[in-house]
């Protein structure tokens, strides 16, 4: 996220895991924090994001209205600071690890190949 041409410092992972540290620590939530918490935290959360769609048609779902997208944005942004601390507990790395799953998927499904030409 670019805000009037600089960088905003929640802009990178490491960046968001800092500061989500620091929230933790101001509010002296650490005790919480264990990786079980944080993993039941961040299914709890997952959950609370599928409930938006859970009665939805396909169509439905890829048309929300701008309420409820944003709803569903908050839900992910939930999701996502519930991993961002799990990994950080758990010093995992998740940019190089989604790379790393990346790579596994395409050995495991790879693309198809077109047909011969000719």
């Amino acid at each position: 996220m670019r805000h009037h041409g600089r960088m905003n410092e929640l802009d990178d992972l490491a960046s968001l895991a800092r500061a989500l540290q620091r929230f933790a620590d101001e509010r002296a939530w650490g005790p919480f924090h264990a990786p079980k918490n944080l993993a039941c935290a961040l299914s709890v959360e997952a959950a609370e994001l599928l409930e938006h769609f859970q009665w939805l048609t396909e169509a439905q779902s890829c048309a929300l209205s701008p309420e409820k997208k944003a709803e569903v944005a908050h839900e992910m942004a939930d999701v996502l600071l519930y991993l961002v601390q799990l990994a950080t507990q758990l010093d995992v790395d998740l940019l190089a690890t989604a790379r790393e799953k990346m790579r596994l998927n395409a050995l495991k499904y790879p693309a198809p190949t077109p047909p011969a030409q000719g």
